[in-house]
C-alpha cells in the first residue's frame, strides 16, 4: 500500500481537495470578513439595536466632547452648543448664538468661539472676542490657523471696535 491510508485512488489521502485555478481566483476576489455581519432579527430587535446604538453614541459624544466643569454648564448648554453647530452657514446662526449667550454666557471652546465669530451680529462677535482674549490670556486656547484667519477678516472690517480687538488678539504677546 505504499504508506497511504485508503484504497490508493488519491482521494482519501487525508489532504484537502485541490481547487481549480478559476475557483482559487473566485475565492481570492471575494471580500474577506472574519465573521458575516449579524443583523437583528425582527422589528423589535432592530428597534432595540437602534436604540442601544443611539444611547451608546450619545454617551460617547458626551464623554469626548462634553463641557463638564465649566461654570456649572448642564445638558441645556450641550443642546444649545449643538444648535449653534447645526446653524453654521445659515441665517439662524446669530439667533442660536444669542440664545447660547443668554443661557450660558460666552463659550470657552475654540470651535464654538469660531462659530460665534462667523455670526453676523456685532454683539455676538464682541462677546466671542472678549472670551477669546480671556482664554488666550490664561493660555487655555492657542488660536488655530482658521481662528487667526477669522480674526484677520474681522481686523480688516469696517467696524473699528471689532477691528481693534481682533488686531490686538493677532499681535504677538
Amino acid at each position: 500500500m505504499s504508506g497511504r491510508d485508503g484504497d490508493g485512488d488519491g482521494d482519501e489521502r487525508g489532504e484537502r481537495p485541490r481547487l481549480s485555478w478559476s475557483e482559487l481566483d473566485r475565492r481570492r476576489d471575494k471580500p474577506r470578513s472574519a465573521t458575516p455581519e449579524r443583523r437583528p432579527r425582527g422589528a423589535a430587535a432592530e428597534a432595540r439595536s437602534r436604540s442601544a446604538t443611539q444611547s451608546y453614541l450619545k454617551k460617547l459624544d458626551s464623554q469626548l466632547f462634553g463641557k463638564g466643569g465649566q461654570g456649572g454648564r448642564d445638558g441645556g448648554a450641550a443642546k444649545l452648543a449643538a444648535a449653534v453647530r447645526d446653524a453654521l452657514g445659515t441665517a439662524a446662526l446669530a439667533d442660536a448664538c444669542r440664545a447660547y449667550l443668554a443661557q450660558c454666557g460666552p463659550p470657552r471652546d475654540a470651535a464654538l468661539l469660531a462659530a460665534f465669530l462667523d455670526a453676523r451680529d456685532r454683539d455676538v462677535q464682541l462677546a466671542a472676542l472678549g472670551a477669546l482674549e480671556e482664554e488666550m490670556r490664561a493660555d487655555r486656547i492657542a488660536p488655530s490657523a482658521g481662528l487667526r484667519s477669522q480674526l484677520r477678516v474681522l481686523a480688516e472690517g469696517s467696524d473699528d471696535e471689532l477691528a481693534e480687538r481682533a488686531e490686538n488678539l493677532l499681535s504677538p504677546r
